[in-house]
Parts: C-alpha cells; structure tokens; sequence
C-alpha cells in the first residue's frame, strides 16, 4: 500500500531530502502543488483530490474543506511546525483524520531568533546596515538590553527558552500565561498580570499559542500601557497583535519600536501600514527556519505520514482521541 502525499510546507523544498527519500522508501507518491503555504480554502481544495496524507504549512483546514469531496481520503494531516490554529481539530477528530505536529523541535531555534530581533531592534543593527548599504556612514544610537526587564507573554516551552538566554544580559524577566507555569518560575521568571507586564517591560516578546480568547490580545489600550521607551518583539502568531493599532502607536512614537516576525496576513501585503512605520524591523516568518532544525522538523513531520500509513500511531499528535474514533480513516494496529 503507498499513499498520496501533498506537500505544501515551503520548507520541504530546502531542507526536505531526508523526508523525501523516507517517502520514496515508503513508497508514497509526493505531490508538490503550484505554490506552497500557507493556502487558503480556495487555493487548497483543488490539491487535495485523491490525496491521503499532507505534510503543510499553516493552511485553512476549515470544516467545509474537511467535510469536502476532494477530502475525502485524507487521513492524517501532518503540520509542520507547532501551530495548529489553522486547523479545525475537533472536526478533524470527528471525521477520523489525524493531525499530527512537531512540538518541541522548534523552541531553541525560534528563542535564538526571538533574541536576535531583540537585540537587532534595541541596538537598530538593521539601520545601521540599510545606511552603509547605500553608501553611507551614519552612526544610529540605539538603547541598552543589559540590566533592563523582559516581559515574556506565554511561558510555555518558547516562552521558557528566551527566559534561559536572558539570564546572559542580567535582565528582569516578567511574565504572563493564562495557565500556571512552575518551570518559568523556577527559571527566575515571576509571573504578574498582562497589565503589570506592559507597563514595568523595556521589551515585550509574545509566545503565546493563538486562540480565538487572545486574537488582538495586544491592542491600543495594551500598548497606552507600554512605556514609550518599550520595544514589542513577536515571533510567535500574528494575530495575537491588531496590527494597525501598533502601526499608530509606532507613527505616534507611543513605543520605541517593534520586531515582527509573523503577520495577520502572510505574505505581509504591500500595503500593510507597518510596512511604512518608523522603527520597526520586519521578517518574512522565518524564525524556525535554521537548515538543521529544519530538517529534523521536516523528517518528523514525513515520518508521522509513515508511521501511520504502515499501520503505527504516529509519536506527536495533537488529539490522540482520534484512535478511538469509529470514523477513523487508516488502519492503525497499536
């Protein structure tokens, strides 16, 4: 038995020639559509006639495109990376589709990138570099990281990996989580409300998963708490951020700057106002993108499809449920 798989994770095509050569030993026929992730339901309903499996990026697995014809033989989907919010996983156990991720992996990459845009804007490297690449000389003044405090929203396994680089720079480190988190503390983090955070933080770093409670959970009034001396870094999801909000309060200078690594919409479109605010520094969501973590994602997330498809429960799933679901699709022995 061999199954149809499509790829939509961009990744697969740099750092993906482990997970291809295990499907290809697996017998699986790869389908590479016409562009990668993250797909809207539009762009992905028509790849997804006959497939099997997808290894994808963050691409809109609605309960219609779930409940559609051309998904009738998906059996699992196998995301990578840790975010999930652009599947409907309930719906996805309903049907007996599994949905299979790689927690976990990423963190130590994305807190090393997390700390680079930290750094990057606080000491404004990025302008420093556009002027001599122009031909220029001019020296930018930027601001201290040592001996400040760090705010850290979402304390989770990201959240505890900046929290172990800041204690190089003898920062204060705050944070915030909705849920108790005893290993952030044991890291030295203490942990206040969202309001006590923005108001005492020089940086604030998001980390939190994305959930329809904290979509926009930093808005205008979040950032009239924010110091005016304050610098917003956000490698975790976009949407935890309204976006034009930050551009006002950037335009006002409410805040000394930000670095974004993710987006409401992605690709950031032309038009987006934070593309023209002052202080700011912007990258394309590539913060889990190191080649050596990205290859050890890549095989994870290929060798779930494996597992499954040979009858093996897939190691990191994000609903185990499913097994037990009457409704589930592939055969699955232990």
């Amino acid at each position: 038995m061999s199954w149809k798989v499509l790829i939509t994770a961009r990744a697969f095509s740099e750092v993906g020639q482990q997970a291809a050569e295990l499907f290809k030993s697996a017998g699986c026929e790869i389908v590479i559509p016409p562009k990668f992730g993250g797909l809207n339901a539009a762009d992905l309903l028509p790849q997804l006639e006959g497939v099997d499996a997808v290894l994808c990026s963050p691409d809109a697995y609605t309960p219609a495109v779930l409940n559609s014809p051309p998904a009738a033989r998906l059996k699992i989907i196998s995301r990578w990376g840790v975010g999930y919010d652009s599947i409907n996983v309930p719906e996805c156990t309903r049907l007996g589709i599994v949905v299979a991720y790689t927690p976990n992996l990423l963190n130590e990459t994305v807190a090393d990138y997390t700390f680079a845009l930290l750094l990057g804007i606080a000491r404004r490297i990025h302008d420093g570099h556009a002027g001599m690449a122009n031909g220029g000389w001019k020296i930018v003044w930027g601001r201290d990281v040592f001996g400040k405090t760090l705010g850290i929203v979402g304390c989770g396994r990201i959240g505890q990996a900046v929290a172990r680089r800041a204690s190089g720079f003898n920062v204060r480190v705050l944070g915030y989580d909705v849920v108790a988190c005893p290993g952030a503390e044991k890291l030295g983090v203490k942990m206040v409300s969202l309001d006590e955070l923005l108001g005492q933080s020089d940086f604030v770093t998001l980390h939190a998963a994305l959930t329809p409670e904290n979509r926009g959970l930093i808005g205008d009034k979040q950032l009239r708490l924010m110091k005016p001396t304050a610098y917003l870094i956000n490698a975790g999801r976009g949407a935890l951020v309204d976006e034009a909000a930050l551009a006002a309060a950037l335009q006002e200078g409410r805040i000394a700057g930000a670095a974004l690594d993710t987006f409401v919409q992605e690709p950031l479109p032309a038009n987006n106002p934070l593309r023209q605010a002052p202080n700011v520094l912007l990258t394309p969501h590539q913060a889990s993108f190191a080649r050596e973590t990205g290859e050890r994602v890549t095989l994870t997330a290929a060798q779930a499809v494996v597992d499954l498809m040979n009858g093996r429960r897939p190691q990191l799933v994000v609903d185990p449920a499913v097994f037990a679901s009457p409704a589930l699709r592939a055969r699955c022995d232990n």
